[in-house]
């Protein structure tokens, strides 16, 4: 039996969650639970909180688990990144009072508080920077006004709460991070399990960037409609009853979907349709 570790809170819990379910995979109907069997797929799944997963799988206890980039490298544990999985974009960086330094280069005997202390650390030893690091556990941003430090050290999505802070971002981002696949580092590459559910959240993936695309059109016009929806392979394209008109299925970007529509239009394609992809397989 596959053993999966998942969020339990935070970002990364629900769109863990609905991912899964999409994937074809039972998940908890109360977030007390700790644990849940799914006996049909095969897989145990443990939710778990996100900074301790990357612990669990790097220790070989959990066969592979979903958490963040930056919780990952931030555990130093014997865990890897296997897959990208599209949600819980965020961005890390430095910030600090205007005018106490300009870039990681200047940090040197300073003070920097943060909740990554692991990655931290790592980022200022790799750029040759003497700073300290003090952990705490959030609010980091609270740390220059108490004078804990000069510098924090935080995940960024619009800056609002540094600048209502008083604070500005200085130097280049430190990791940019998204929800990820991992597993332990050095486990066997070609696990039958393991590859069933990568397949799984890949299709999912492609579900979710693709739709399905119909539309009838003149053959004269089929190579100039295909070039606009070659899909992902070709397209597929079958006689209609009346004479000289072809029907044609094609995957397209669900975010082109449109002005692919308006196009086909011009063109004299009719009866164009999408339908939402909801699994697949390449």
């Amino acid at each position: 039996m596959l053993r999966i570790a998942v969020p339990n809170k935070g970002s990364l819990s629900e769109p863990a969650s609905a991912m899964l379910h999409e994937a074809g995979y039972r998940q908890r109907k109360d977030r007390r639970e700790l644990v849940l069997v799914d006996s049909a797929n095969d897989v145990e799944f443990f939710f778990l909180r996100p900074r301790d997963i990357a612990v669990y799988v790097g220790s070989g206890r959990l066969d592979i688990g979903i958490t963040g980039r930056d919780l990952l490298l931030d555990s130093g544990s014997q865990a890897e990144e296997i897959m990208q999985l599209g949600f819980a974009g965020s961005t890390f960086r430095y910030a600090t009072r205007p005018g106490t330094a300009k870039d990681v280069s200047e940090f040197g005997g300073m003070t920097v508080a943060t909740s990554f202390s692991g990655l931290v650390t790592k980022h200022l030893a790799d750029n040759g920077v003497d700073a300290s690091v003090v952990h705490l556990d959030g609010a980091v941003e609270t740390a220059i006004q108490l004078g804990v430090a000069e510098i924090i050290a935080d995940v960024v999505e619009t800056g609002t709460t540094l600048r209502n802070a008083g604070l500005e971002i200085i130097g280049e981002p430190i990791l940019e991070s998204e929800a990820v696949v991992i597993r332990r580092a050095g486990a066997p590459v070609d696990d039958p399990k393991v590859r069933q559910f990568l397949r799984r959240m890949q299709g999912v993936l492609v579900a979710r960037r693709y739709v399905m695309m119909d539309y009838d059109i003149r053959v004269e016009h089929v190579e100039r409609a295909v070039a606009l929806t070659p899909g992902l392979e070709s397209p597929t394209v079958s006689p209609l009853h009346h004479e000289g008109w072809v029907a044609v299925r094609s995957m397209v970007p669900s975010q082109d979907a449109q002005r692919i529509m308006d196009e086909l239009y011009e063109l004299g394609a009719r009866a164009i349709l999408t339908t939402n992809i909801h699994a697949c397989r390449l």
